[in-house]
């Protein structure tokens, strides 16, 4: 059975990858300093950002493969759970990376901007890409935080390494709208099977046994991250997931509604809502009248 290593501590993952502690709360390393090692589990209590270098076996977040090459760089959070899967084979850790403490960032701005950064919680085949340019902007970061970790601490140190922090990954943003840009061609593939899997929801009456259709249903069919399919349509569209979503409900609403056949009461039920007067108010906040009102209005015409 594959060990399990918590790291709850910045000092515990420098002991596990044979680094000196120069701050208690953050750190950068050097991967070709720790030791071969074997397959295994690992318990995340901190931030961690990897500059991977060498292919070390499938990581696996969760129950899904983490689609990582040379020059990516992956992104855990505390509370995630990693596992390194290699058949048991050692192998010798590559790359460098940057951790630091969920303390580290504790009432500084950058941590009330943290859940911004949707990539700490993307998995399977949403890694980052990196360009040599790229890469070596990367490194630059890490370089300039280290060089702080190697000065004596003093009341400046705190915010400047959390500031070189916010700007690492305020880079990371640019590159992954650039990655969903030079890979247009297979995200309007998503979009396509999207708006598929969309029309399909409706017709096949799944909104009346499941309710109404969400950002993670969907995300789950196209085998994404909630966060990385709601990146990556507003990308395409200019529109969060959510709102192609409700401009989809409401397109089938007004059909259902010009349907004479069918109360509104049998509509709200049809399309997934749990009373009808959730409907009307869903309706009339998009629409901007009631179905009632709108049903008069099309049938003067």
């Amino acid at each position: 059975m594959e060990k399990t290593f918590n790291f709850n501590t910045v000092h515990e993952y420098n002991d596990f990858n044979n680094h000196e502690t120069l701050h208690p709360m953050v750190s950068i390393l050097d991967f070709s300093k720790a030791n071969p090692r074997a397959g295994s589990w690992m318990n995340f209590g901190i931030y961690a950002i990897f500059l991977k270098e060498v292919d070390c076996g499938d990581l696996k977040y969760g129950r899904e493969l983490y689609d990582y090459q040379d020059r990516t760089l992956v992104f855990f959070a505390p509370g995630q759970v990693v596992n390194v899967d290699n058949d048991g084979s050692y192998y010798q850790p590559k790359g460098h990376g940057l951790v630091f403490h969920p303390d580290m960032i504790l009432g500084t701005s950058l941590a009330k901007k943290m859940d911004r950064y949707h990539f700490f919680s993307y998995h399977s085949n949403e890694a980052l890409h990196l360009s040599v340019k790229e890469r070596k902007l990367v490194l630059d970061c890490f370089s300039k935080i280290k060089y702080e970790l190697q000065q004596c601490i003093d009341k400046h140190s705190r915010e400047i390494i959390v500031s070189n922090i916010e700007l690492f990954l305020n880079y990371c943003i640019r590159f992954y709208d650039r990655q969903f840009i030079t890979r247009e061609n297979v995200n309007r593939g998503i979009l396509a099977n999207f708006e598929e899997l969309l029309n399909e929801y409706f017709r096949s009456g799944r909104s009346r046994e499941i309710g109404l259709p969400s950002v993670a249903y969907f995300a789950d069919q196209l085998h994404l991250s909630p966060n990385y399919f709601g990146d990556l349509i507003k990308k395409e569209t200019g529109k969060s997931a959510l709102e192609y979503i409700q401009i989809k409900i409401i397109e089938v609403a007004k059909e259902k509604i010009y349907d004479w056949d069918q109360s509104f009461s049998e509509i709200s039920y049809d399309m997934g809502f749990r009373y009808p007067q959730h409907f009307t108010i869903f309706f009339k906040q998009h629409v901007g009248s009631s179905p009632t009102e709108f049903k008069q209005m099309i049938s003067a015409n």
